[in-house]
């Protein structure tokens, strides 16, 4: 099955590696819908994207709130067909001493890390299950295979996430359904690039690329290419895999 004219998610699809994402499968005939909380940029990039001839639609949305989101994917498949590709992309960062997590912290990140996936995925299974064929793509995080110190909500929430994509990958794959989870490792994102001018990482950029195998940063393509690769039907027999994307550092 092709997937060109195939309807897609991509949350978090207004900038960063959601973008990369967005324009990757829109650049290969797919017909991609952001969901995105950042009403301006979802504005801006459909309007950019669709002057360039793709066909991209925005949703300004919290993937946490499952009325919104099914609300947004029953327009979708009205205006566009059933979604069959859904890329879990959105999420947020986290900062701070473990001791200082608050409860309202904590509950706000697994709900746009873990429970977003989860609400997104059980909005447009059906249509999955209709046509015997999906793709879910879920990003999680290299810090999530090694842990990262200060950042102990963020890492559970993407920790919670790959083993969200096994068990799924076992439940749905007879259905013709692949799930499979992208942990990038550096990658260059506004995300990023603020938190590293906050100071929140001790080392620069530069010094993240140098004991990097490959020697340099990740770039958003790079996550975005491995993403389509797992929408496409080359990757049929490809599922609950953790397809790390970080130049080597994760071995």
């Amino acid at each position: 099955m092709s997937i060109r004219e195939t309807t897609a998610i991509v949350t978090g699809g207004a900038m960063g590696l959601g973008l990369a994402i967005t324009e990757a499968l829109a650049a290969r005939g797919v017909k991609v819908a952001m969901f995105d909380i950042a009403a301006d940029a979802v504005r801006s990039q459909v309007a950019r994207l669709n002057r360039n001839g793709a066909h991209v639609s925005g949703y300004v949305l919290d993937v946490s709130d499952r009325d919104q989101v099914e609300t947004a994917v029953s327009k979708l498949r009205d205006e566009l067909g059933p979604v069959l590709i859904l890329v879990n992309n959105a999420g947020i960062e986290q900062f701070g001493k473990f001791a200082e997590i608050s409860d309202d912290l904590w509950d706000r990140v697994m709900a746009v890390n873990l429970r977003g996936p989860f609400i997104c995925a059980q909005a447009v299974l059906p249509d999955m299950l209709e046509a015997q064929w999906g793709r879910i793509v879920n990003i999680s995080s290299s810090s999530a295979q090694g842990g990262q110190p200060r950042m102990a909500a963020y890492v559970s929430s993407k920790a919670g996430l790959i083993g969200l994509t096994k068990s799924l990958a076992l439940e749905l794959g007879s259905k013709g359904i692949t799930v499979n989870t992208i942990p990038p490792g550096m990658v260059v994102t506004p995300m990023l690039e603020k938190a590293i001018a906050e100071g929140r990482f001790t080392a620069s950029l530069e010094h993240f690329a140098g004991i990097t195998p490959v020697r340099r940063a990740g770039r958003p393509e790079d996550i975005a290419n491995a993403a389509v690769f797992l929408c496409q039907d080359e990757s049929s027999y490809i599922t609950g895999q953790v397809l790390g994307v970080n130049g080597g550092r994760r071995t």
